[in-house]
């Protein structure tokens, strides 16, 4: 029988002719599909990776930055009962239209009739006071022009002739004081037809559009209301503006008048062209972000006031420019870098490079000047000197 020690001699040349055996496969798979590390004295190969490439080209590049906001009238303002009163009638609504000038309620006004009559009375009064003041005054004129024809023919005496005097300039008084009340009175009359105008309420604005829309009704009919209070609120919405907030990084590309693109989730498929009218003078400490407001117009009104809209300002532009796509770049801590593919096609090139420009799909290299192809898919498997095995881009709707 076989000792214990020749069987363990027999295992273990087992063992090393399918060590040796297994090595010798795995250089034969080395040869056919590609090179993988091999620890020993020969040479150390690395595998291909397989990566897409595009090509670097010229031409034009536009950078935008992008905000979101909501929309706001660029006027709104209240309707307001001016005088106190029962609400009568309200003839218009939520959601309509309504031109400048128009009246859209009215109030009781029996009470400012009452008023108005009563102050056309009080002016008849005044004004007959006055006529009666005027004759009185003239009557005293001609007694003080009789009494100076007497002094001079010596018939009458001094004390008339002060007495006639006396009597003229009171009478002069009293027309004056009867002129005054008969202005007050019209002024009270004034005032108090005034303020039965004021039971129709019309919605009236200074500038801008000639028709507003109402936003809000804030009353009913019947109700007692007192001065000043808002009846409806309007606002105008052929134009409108988009607030947002930019932070200080982007702050320094923007200046009022640059064209803005206005998109609206609620309007799918639609643009609106707008203008950056207003740009905040100071970044807000407390979100480090400054207003910015777009005016845009809305002719047909498929815009209201609330919807959040994205906002595109275009705040450079180049027609000449080396560009590369944005997937194209790898982000270190300090840098931005590009693999670029070797004229054989078969490894690449760790390159640093300074970036420009930039686009959604797009990016501008201002250095160094380079040419050729970049790895636009794998690099992250990518080192300086790796080899690669480039594919084909697998198109949209293809299998794979």
């Amino acid at each position: 029988m076989m000792n214990r020690a020749t069987l363990k001699t027999l295992i273990g040349a087992v063992l090393a002719l399918f060590l040796l055996a297994g090595v010798h496969w795995l250089l034969g798979r080395t040869d056919e599909r590609g090179p993988v590390s091999v620890v020993g004295d020969g040479p150390r190969r690395e595998a291909a990776v397989a990566v897409e490439v595009a090509p670097i080209q010229r031409g034009g590049i536009v950078e935008r930055r992008t905000f979101t906001g909501t929309l706001q009238p660029v006027s709104r303002f209240d309707v307001a009962a001016r005088v106190g009163g029962r609400l009568l009638k309200l003839y218009v609504d939520l959601g309509d239209t309504v031109r400048r000038g128009q009246v859209v309620a009215r109030l009781d006004s029996d009470e400012y009739r009452l008023e108005v009559d009563k102050a056309r009375a009080e002016l008849a009064v005044t004004k007959a006071g006055l006529a009666e003041a005027e004759s009185a005054l003239a009557t005293s004129r001609r007694e003080y022009e009789r009494a100076q024809s007497l002094r001079r023919q010596g018939v009458a005496s001094e004390a008339e002739l002060d007495g006639a005097l006396a009597n003229y300039e009171a009478q002069q008084a009293k027309a004056q004081v009867a002129a005054a009340q008969v202005s007050q009175r019209r002024a009270a009359l004034a005032a108090t037809e005034l303020r039965l105008s004021y039971t129709e309420i019309r919605a009236d604005w200074q500038g801008g559009e000639p028709e507003r829309v109402i936003a809000a009704r804030l009353v009913d009919e019947g109700s007692l209301l007192a001065a000043n209070t808002p009846l409806f609120s309007l606002v105008g919405i052929d134009r409108l503006v988009a607030v947002a907030h930019a932070p200080e990084r982007d702050y320094p590309l923007l200046r009022p008048g640059q064209a803005v693109t206005v998109r609206a989730d609620a309007v799918a498929g639609r643009s609106f062209t707008g203008e950056l009218a207003r740009l905040a003078p100071v970044v807000r400490e407390a979100t480090r972000q400054a207003r910015l407001e777009v005016e845009v117009a809305n002719p047909e009104q498929m815009l209201k006031p609330g919807m959040f809209v994205r906002l595109e300002i275009e705040v450079a532009r180049k027609d000449d420019a080396l560009l590369v796509p944005r997937a194209a770049l790898v982000e270190r801590p300090s840098e931005y870098a590009v693999f670029l593919v070797h004229e054989d096609g078969e490894s690449v090139r760790y390159l640093p490079v300074e970036l420009g420009l930039q686009s959604r799909e797009m990016v501008e290299i201002v250095a160094p000047e380079i040419s050729g192809r970049v790895v636009t898919l794998g690099q992250h498997l990518l080192s300086d000197g790796a080899r690669i095995n480039i594919s084909e881009p697998v198109a949209p709707g293809e299998g794979g």
